[in-house]
C-alpha cells in the first residue's frame, strides 16, 4: 500500500528553513541607521529649526501651536525655522557628526564638519582645557587692556562701530591678533544664544593665581581685604562678586574648586572685565584655606541673616579682613561658619528674608570701604 508518500503535492524538503547567520548577504541588515535626529532636525516636528525648505505640514503644526498658546497665555513650544544649519556633509546632503568607524551620515557619507553639534540657546560642554569665548564689549575691551592672552577675535559683520569697538580692533590688531569677521548668526552660534553685543574674544583657559600668592599680595598692600566664596554655584553672581570687589579695593577673590562656579565666559562677562583686574585663586579645601588666613592675621568675617554682629557695628573692618560669602540657597555651610572670628548681618526690613550672595557680598564690601576711607 502506497500511503501518505504517493499522494499528489506532497512535501519534498524539511520544513524548517536553514538558520540565517550574520554573515553574507544578510549581514547588512545589522548595519545601524545612524543617530537619531532631534526634533529641531526633523523636518516634519514643530520643533524644527532647520535651513531647509519647511514642509507644508510643519507650517501647519507650527501655526496651530502659536495659536494654542495664545490663548493660554504661554510662549509657543515651536522651532524657529533657518536658525540651525542642517544642510552639513557633502553634496548638499543632511550630515551628522561623525560617529563610530569615522563616518557620519547614513550610507556612510563623511560628513564635511566635524564636531558636536549644538541646538540654538545651548552650548556643548567644552573640555576643561578648551579655550574660552569671551563676550560683550566691556568684557573683551577690558581683557586685551589687560593683556589677556587671546587667540582671536570676532566681529559681525555690519557692527555698530563706537568707541569700544574701534578700541577693541585697534588694540587687537596692535598685540597681533587676528580679526576674523563672521556673520551675526555664526556668531550667535558659537556663543550659544547669550548675548555678545557682536564681539568674542577667544582666549585660553582662565589662569588662576596660587592662593598663597595672592595672599601674600593681598598682605602688602595698606589695608588688606580679600573676598571668599563658600559654594556659590552661578558664574553670574561669582563674576557680579568680582565686580565688586574690584569697585570697593579687595585684593582678591577665592573659591572653591569643587561645588563653585570657577571663572568661565559667563562669569567674565557678568565681571564687565574685571576678573582681568582681581586676582582670583581655587583653593582645595575652603576652611582649611580661612584658618590659613587667620593665621596670617587677616579676620574672618562671614555673612549670616542670623549673624552675632550688625555690619554697621564691624569695628574690625578697618583691619586685614577677609569677607566669607555663603551660597545662594544654603548660606554659609557649617565648618566654614565655625571657621568664621564672626558672623556679621545685613540690617534689613522685616519683610525682606535675604540678599542675593552678589548683592550681599556688594554692601558689605561697601561699607568696609566706608569705614576705611573715614579712617583716613
Amino acid at each position: 500500500m502506497a500511503g501518505n508518500s504517493q499522494r499528489r503535492g506532497r512535501r519534498l524538503t524539511s520544513k524548517a528553513g536553514a538558520p540565517k547567520g550574520s554573515g553574507g548577504k544578510n549581514k547588512d541588515s545589522l548595519a545601524g541607521r545612524g543617530r537619531t535626529l532631534p526634533a529641531d532636525e526633523r523636518p516634519w516636528h514643530k520643533g524644527y529649526s532647520g535651513t531647509e525648505k519647511l514642509p507644508q505640514r510643519t507650517a501647519w503644526k507650527q501655526e496651530k501651536e502659536r495659536r494654542a498658546a495664545a490663548e493660554e497665555g504661554r510662549a509657543p513650544k515651536i522651532g524657529q525655522p533657518g536658525s540651525k544649519d542642517t544642510t552639513w556633509g557633502k553634496g548638499g546632503g543632511r550630515g551628522v557628526p561623525a560617529g563610530r568607524g569615522g563616518v557620519g551620515g547614513r550610507g556612510g557619507k563623511p560628513t564635511g564638519r566635524s564636531g558636536p553639534r549644538v541646538t540654538p540657546g545651548r552650548r556643548s560642554n567644552p573640555a576643561k582645557d578648551a579655550p574660552e569665548l569671551l563676550v560683550g564689549r566691556n568684557p573683551v575691551l577690558e581683557a586685551l587692556r589687560a593683556q589677556v592672552p587671546a587667540t582671536a577675535l570676532y566681529t559681525a559683520q555690519g557692527i555698530d562701530m563706537d568707541d569700544r569697538t574701534k578700541e577693541i580692533i585697534r588694540t587687537a590688531a596692535d598685540r597681533g591678533i587676528a580679526n576674523l569677521e563672521i556673520s551675526r548668526a555664526e556668531l550667535d552660534r558659537m556663543t550659544g544664544g547669550v548675548l555678545h553685543q557682536g564681539v568674542g574674544l577667544q582666549v585660553p583657559p582662565f589662569a588662576y593665581q596660587p592662593f598663597e600668592d595672592m595672599v601674600a599680595a593681598a598682605l602688602e598692600q595698606q589695608a588688606p581685604l580679600l573676598v571668599a566664596l563658600d559654594g556659590v554655584t552661578d558664574p553670574r553672581n561669582l563674576g557680579a562678586v568680582i565686580r565688586s570687589a574690584a569697585a570697593f579695593g579687595a585684593q582678591g577673590v577665592f573659591v572653591p574648586e569643587r561645588r563653585a562656579a570657577g571663572i568661565t565666559a559667563t562669569a567674565w562677562r557678568t565681571s564687565a572685565g574685571a576678573a582681568a583686574r582681581v586676582p582670583v585663586a581655587q583653593v582645595t579645601n575652603l576652611t582649611r584655606s580661612l584658618k590659613a588666613c587667620r593665621d596670617a592675621g587677616f579676620m574672618v568675617v562671614g555673612l549670616d541673616a542670623d549673624g552675632d554682629t550688625d555690619l554697621y557695628d564691624l569695628e574690625a573692618a578697618v583691619g586685614p579682613l577677609v569677607v566669607v560669602v555663603g551660597s545662594e540657597g544654603r548660606g554659609l555651610s557649617r565648618l566654614v561658619g565655625e571657621t568664621c572670628d564672626l558672623t556679621v548681618s545685613i540690617p534689613m526690613i522685616s519683610e525682606v528674608e535675604s540678599l542675593n550672595a552678589s548683592v550681599a557680598a556688594a554692601v558689605a564690601l561697601a561699607e568696609v570701604a566706608r569705614r576705611r576711607n573715614a579712617e583716613l
